[in-house]
């Protein structure tokens, strides 16, 4: 459906409609009060695009978002959360019951662009369907009458997803222990409740030679740039006998000075793709094998080294994603099949990681144009005002899913039998106890 479309959360008048779809519908409402504050949000974040760790704006953007959020003081906000430029913002209901533990629901944004192309994957709009999601959730509960559920409303600010992984920083800063679910959602070309992010390992491989006259006396050089085109070329070879499933792919970075001078030194940067954290390792064995066989053809040295963490694969959580399908239908999203969904390609996301210690969910979501993500027109279509539609659309959904595991015990004892299943698939239950 495009703009000026959208279905009304089944009910329209109050009689006969439940109590949970009346949330429902005031989650969609809170947002659509918030849009001109959340478009203006991702606004600021589109137009003042930041590298991976460097987002110190969008970070005070976001901080001061949820700071003056009214009512005022409703959000308890810690700026610089354990990274530079990560945050958190944290909201309980007023007179809660009070319990040991309440159900801990995080919603988290995404802010860094690309070098040179900016917001190209549209992480200004992670951020508003983050925080208007959160919102959405938020404005349900302060209006239900009667005790309020035991529960709290929690914003994790991830920064550095194109580079470097912020995901991982923060699990390993203790930043994701005792939530129970995760929500987020990535622009695409298209509405999908999952897509089957891969593992993804990435290596930086430098050869030493010796330089000399390239004229004069030839003989005497260790050349390194042909140790690094050769080792892009065993890597091509490779890929006759790689499994549709893997990627690679690299560059070189530096190969030489001067023609007349052998290169004693060159770098290459690669990253591998496989489906799976099983799968990967093998990979990169292989990988490594061309890197260490074409310094031994040339007389180089060879120094290999993996990035400082891997993504895993994006675990799904087929209980989850249901639920937000038939939240997205009411609010007329046109999903593709289940069939093109597990059967797609797509990227890698430090999302993947966390997936791998708690449930989450990862959608994709259409924003009005058929343009491919990391490119010149994706960055316009990200900062359009026709995104705003489907980003705030998305948002519903993933409020109106939240609201489902808050208030469906059984749901979200199916969602935590999916995640320990799939643990197990991935033979990393131990690890994750």
């Amino acid at each position: 459906m495009r703009p000026g479309e959208e279905r009304p959360v089944d009910g329209g008048a109050c009689a006969g409609v439940s109590e949970l779809e009346l949330l429902k519908l005031r989650a969609a409402e809170r947002i659509d009060e918030a849009a001109e504050r959340l478009g203006a949000l991702s606004r600021a974040i589109w137009s003042e695009p930041e590298l991976a760790y460097e987002e110190h704006r969008a970070h005070d953007v976001l901080t001061r978002f949820f700071e003056r959020e009214p009512p005022a003081a409703s959000w308890t906000v810690q700026p610089h959360y354990q990274l530079a430029t990560a945050f958190r913002a944290e909201w309980e209901p007023p007179g809660g019951r009070a319990t040991p533990r309440p159900l801990q629901l995080g919603f988290l944004c995404e802010y860094d662009a690309l070098p040179g192309l900016g917001h190209a994957c549209g992480h200004n709009l992670i951020a508003e369907v983050g925080a208007a999601a959160a919102l959405g959730v938020k404005g349900a509960l302060e209006g239900r009458p009667g005790p309020p559920p035991p529960v709290k409303v929690i914003v994790l600010g991830t920064p550095a997803e194109e580079d470097g992984g912020g995901k991982i920083d923060l699990i390993e800063a203790g930043a994701f222990k005792n939530l129970d679910v995760v929500f987020m959602a990535h622009p695409s070309q298209e509405d999908a409740a999952y897509l089957p992010d891969v593992a993804e390992h990435d290596v930086t491989v430098k050869y030493y030679g010796k330089a000399c006259h390239a004229a004069a006396y030839p003989w005497e050089g260790v050349n390194a740039l042909d140790a690094a085109v050769l080792a892009y070329n065993n890597l091509s070879v490779l890929r006759q006998q790689m499994k549709p499933t893997w990627r690679v792919h690299g560059i070189i970075k530096s190969g030489g000075v001067k023609p007349n001078i052998i290169p004693s030194y060159s770098e290459l940067i690669y990253y591998f793709r496989a489906p799976s954290m099983k799968e990967l390792p093998v990979l990169t064995k292989k990988a490594e094998d061309c890197f260490r066989a074409a310094a031994l053809a040339t007389g180089c040295t060879v120094e290999i080294k993996g990035g400082a963490h891997d993504c895993y694969n994006v675990l799904p959580n087929k209980s989850l994603w249901k639920a937000y399908v038939e939240n997205g239908k009411k609010l007329g999203i046109e999903f593709i099949s289940e069939d093109a969904m597990l059967n797609g390609f797509s990227g890698s996301t430090d999302f993947g990681n966390v997936t791998f210690v708690v449930p989450g969910i990862h959608p994709y979501f259409y924003i009005g144009s058929d343009a491919l993500n990391h490119t010149e027109q994706y960055t316009e279509a990200a900062g359009s005002q026709e995104a705003q539609f489907y980003t705030l659309r998305t948002a519903k959904a993933l409020a109106m899913t939240a609201l489902d595991v808050i208030f469906k015990p059984e749901l979200l004892e199916r969602i935590k039998e999916d995640f320990k299943l799939k643990l197990q698939e991935e033979e990393f239950l131990n690890t994750v106890e």
